[in-house]
């Protein structure tokens, strides 16, 4: 599989910053992370649900100038560091020790940017007290903390695999109160996001991308700091299961024990959060040591599929409450909101049957074509990681270089997957897109297409987890669907060059 982001063997070379710039953007980000906290502490997504919360009614509250006005400059000084430097730092190790200086602040405030931190421990409640979440919601379950949790997923199941449930469980157990559960949470979110920094430097090499590079454009994120860590989102721990696995499939391609292992770390991330499971078909073609045939892709793949399977099934039985979260998937929609894209055509076609004295409802149907397209494009994406891997002058190189192309080609079309799903899924929410950062961040050498977004999308909630989304619904629809068709005439346009162009 070919592309611009893909990069070529051996690229290595970035533009490293001047010593004073580098040091500004790590003291700038420094303090950036630290009003995020005082926001935190001030207005963050305490226990307290206040109802009718606006962004006008943070700034007419008690501290509300200083709660946005922390938010919005801590928030630019995050942004704003990263992406200075996101075209090179000065060495790994510097990226490891900034980004890690920056999570400081965010690991001692209070939750920030969601409240699902607090669905997770009524969830945990659940199952510690006999209740299976994934059949009773966290208000009937009689959760303690229930008025701690968003109004909207109070009576939903959960929608998480049976590995988070436990963890979630054992929070409960061992934190005692709604604080040391929360406490324990983020311990998981950061155990998860500590084995994502292990394995960045080994598979930024197989990809044959800057290690400094792969660390920073993936921890030094703003979105990484406030939601997987200050939010604790179960994210994290799915990344941090997801990301060892791979990087055992790349080290051991072939071995069966190896694929077995990789698998099962695969199939725990899976029963985390179903996410996880896209990037199974594209692990599959990593797992060949050797010339990639059918035979090769069933055998080495299958001993892969085996270990998520069992690993999977295992813990869907240990904890007794089998398959049943799968059912909770469906209710993860009733939150509706343009940042999805299909969402966002979905209330376009509204408006203008509106106008036109109709009421089409149109958003359930925008939903289904987008996940019907998604499948199409996750099989496109797969076909052609297949096809660049056979092309023969590929084929020559495994014997030499086993665990470059391959690799490089593997991942990124992984990357290019997430991509794909966090844009055509029902639901959107800004801790999405660090599912394909996490990727492309060790795959990818032209960077500015994901970088963008991700920055973008860090200034989306408030402190106390609001959603501007919420309060922009017309207008970022238009926008979203808009920007949706440019981008499509644009790829259109070139397509059609490319064809006619003299070869």
């Amino acid at each position: 599989m070919t592309g611009p982001g893909v990069p070529p063997p051996g690229s290595d070379r970035r533009d490293e910053p001047r010593p004073a710039a580098a040091t500004r953007a790590r003291y700038a980000g420094l303090a950036g992370a630290v009003l995020l906290a005082i926001a935190g502490y001030l207005g963050g997504a305490l226990p307290t649900v206040r109802s009718g919360v606006t962004p006008v009614t943070i700034w007419q509250g008690p501290h509300g100038p200083l709660i946005l006005g922390a938010w919005l400059v801590g928030t630019a000084l995050l942004v704003g560091a990263w992406w200075s430097l996101r075209r090179g730092v000065p060495s790994t190790g510097w990226a490891y020790r900034s980004a890690g200086l920056w999570a400081l602040p965010l690991l001692v405030t209070a939750p920030l940017g969601s409240r699902d931190v607090y669905s997770y421990a009524c969830q945990g409640w659940a199952y510690a007290h006999g209740v299976d979440p994934y059949v009773t919601g966290v208000a009937d379950a009689g959760c303690p903390w229930v008025e701690s949790v968003a109004p909207i997923w109070r009576d939903t199941p959960a929608p998480y695999g049976p590995v988070f449930v436990l963890l979630a469980a054992l929070s409960v157990v061992l934190g005692g109160g709604l604080t040391g559960t929360i406490v324990l949470l983020r311990l998981f979110a950061l155990a998860g996001v500590l084995l994502v920094a292990l394995c960045l430097p080994g598979l930024a090499r197989a990809a044959g991308v800057p290690a400094r590079q792969a660390v920073w454009l993936l921890l030094a994120c703003p979105l990484v700091g406030v939601q997987l860590l200050a939010g604790a989102h179960n994210d994290a721990v799915m990344l941090g299961l997801l990301l060892p696995g791979l990087l055992v499939l790349l080290r051991r391609p072939g071995r069966p024990a190896a694929l077995l292992f990789a698998g099962a770390l695969l199939g725990l991330a899976v029963a985390v959060k179903v996410t996880a499971v896209v990037v199974l078909p594209y692990a599959a073609l990593a797992a060949v040591p050797g010339r990639l045939t059918v035979r090769a892709l069933l055998r080495d793949g299958g001993w892969l599929a085996g270990g998520a399977l069992a690993a999977l099934a295992g813990c869907s039985l240990l904890s007794g409450l089998g398959l049943g979260w799968v059912g909770g998937l469906s209710r993860s929609g009733d939150s509706e909101q343009w940042t999805s894209l299909p969402t966002a055509v979905g209330f376009v076609v509204d408006y203008v049957g509106a106008l036109a004295g109709r009421d089409p409802d149109a958003v359930p149907v925008a939903r289904a074509v987008g996940v019907l397209l998604l499948a199409g494009v996750l099989l496109l994406l797969w076909w052609r990681a297949w096809t660049a891997l056979r092309r023969s002058e590929g084929v020559r190189q495994w014997e030499a270089q086993p665990l470059v192309a391959r690799p490089r080609v593997a991942l990124y079309a992984a990357g290019l997957a997430l991509a794909a799903t966090v844009v055509l899924a029902p639901v959107f929410h800004p801790w999405y897109a660090t599912w394909p950062l996490a990727l492309l961040a060790v795959a990818a050498t032209r960077t500015i297409w994901f970088v963008l977004p991700s920055a973008f999308v860090a200034f989306l909630t408030l402190p106390d987890g609001t959603n501007l989304a919420r309060f922009t619904k017309a207008p970022g629809a238009i926008a979203m669907t808009a920007l949706a068709l440019a981008l499509l005439t644009l790829l259109t346009l070139s397509r059609t060059r490319r064809r006619r162009s003299p070869r």
